[in-house]
């Protein structure tokens, strides 16, 4: 059983929900891409009964706040694990250099000197360029620079033993240059920062953002049979599902999910 596990869905400053990220689940173990920005990830894994001696591999979008910040948390915690004897094997950390930049600055000021000594020994950067290929627990996943505007970000395609695929474009707009992994996506998943119908007010195109309508229009484009959009506003989160999708389906018609903070997609 393969499940993508929405462990945070907002953009960078929501209050309402926390910060987007994810969970790959194939069998018994976990991918974990990105990590929100604080320690509430470690109350977020632990709400989605996620064991931390299950994750191995981690993949870091972009340097910023909402997305690396909780990494510190995580690797605190499974250093801790390893030091403890209670944590087998190593933790792979997919990311480009500038992340890996970050993340060890931040570390190397933060951290205790016996957490700080299982980098490099049981905790492993895998600085990845553009194109780049690796074989992660039953997927052949790419890695791949989404060209952004604002700052260095990789998203990333993987390929199931099956052949099911499913593609993340990171949280900003569409480059068309990810055409060649998002076409066709079994699975896509794409920021959205608000309505287009609330423009005016979240101006997400001064951020380098996109609407609800405009996500769905390109996958649609894309011939995307599933869609799933993430980072978006929280002030209306109460109903975000149905207006999200009740302006998604004028405009996508293929399977739409708006998932909330810990919902659970079956990859079928």
């Amino acid at each position: 059983m393969r499940k993508l596990i929405l462990l945070g869905t907002g953009n960078a400053m929501v209050t309402k929900c926390f910060n987007t990220c994810f969970a790959l689940n194939i069998d018994d173990e976990y991918f974990l891409v990105d990590a929100g920005g604080g320690n509430g990830i470690l109350a977020q894994l632990e709400k989605a009964q996620i064991d931390m001696t299950k994750i191995h591999h981690l993949f870091i979008t972009h340097a910023h706040t909402d997305h690396v910040l909780g990494v510190i948390w995580v690797v605190r915690k499974i250093a801790t694990l390893m030091n403890q004897g209670k944590y087998e094997g190593k933790l792979h950390i997919y990311c480009h250099d500038k992340v890996k930049m970050v993340v060890e600055t931040i570390a190397n000021l933060t951290l205790k000197k016996k957490d700080l000594a299982q980098i490099g020994k049981n905790i492993i950067f895998d600085v990845v360029e553009d194109g780049d290929q690796r074989e992660i627990l039953d997927m052949q996943v790419i890695f791949f620079d989404i060209l952004s505007t604002k700052e260095k970000q990789f998203g990333f395609s993987a390929e199931f033993a099956d052949g099911m695929n499913l593609c993340c474009l990171g949280d900003e707009p569409y480059n068309e240059v990810c055409e060649i992994y998002a076409q066709n996506a079994d699975y896509l998943l794409s920021e959205a920062f608000c309505l287009y119908g609330d423009r005016d007010i979240f101006k997400p195109y001064e951020k380098h953002h996109s609407t609800v309508k405009e996500a769905c229009e390109l996958a649609e484009q894309l011939q995307v049979k599933n869609l799933i959009l993430y980072h978006t506003e929280d002030k209306h989160i109460d109903k975000r599902k149905e207006l999200y999708t009740d302006e998604g389906k004028q405009y996508y018609y293929g399977n739409l999910y708006v998932p909330d903070d810990l919902d659970v997609i079956n990859l079928k």
